[in-house]
C-alpha cells in the first residue's frame, strides 16, 4: 500500500494512505491543494499544491477533482441527442 508523508500542524509528521488524501486542481494550472484529516488528532488541514506536489500525488493514485468543474449536466446531454435526431443540425452548426 502507498503512504504518503505530509505534517500535521499538531501532530507533526504523519503516514497517509492515498484514500486519506483529497487533490482538488485548478484548471488551466498544472497547481491546485491537497486536503486531509489527521488520523491522530482529526484536524483537517488544506495544503497549497505546486507542480512537484501534483505530480507526485498523481502518480500515487491520489483522487482528484477539477476546481469549478460541474461537469456535463443532464440538460446538456439532453440538447446534444436532440441535436443528433436532427438531420439539418449539422448544417446549422456550419452556417449552411
Amino acid at each position: 500500500m502507498t503512504t504518503i508523508k505530509t505534517t500535521c500542524q499538531h501532530c507533526g509528521d504523519i503516514m497517509l494512505s492515498v484514500d486519506s488524501l483529497r487533490l482538488e486542481l485548478v484548471p488551466h494550472t498544472n497547481a491546485g491543494t491537497y486536503s486531509f484529516a489527521c488520523p491522530l488528532c482529526g484536524t483537517r488541514e488544506v495544503r497549497a499544491a505546486g507542480p512537484r506536489v501534483v505530480m507526485v500525488l498523481l502518480a500515487a493514485g491520489v483522487r482528484y477533482d477539477i476546481a469549478g468543474d460541474p461537469g456535463i449536466t443532464e440538460v446538456e446531454i439532453d440538447a446534444f441527442a436532440r441535436a443528433l435526431d436532427d438531420s439539418d443540425a449539422f448544417a446549422r452548426l456550419l452556417g449552411a
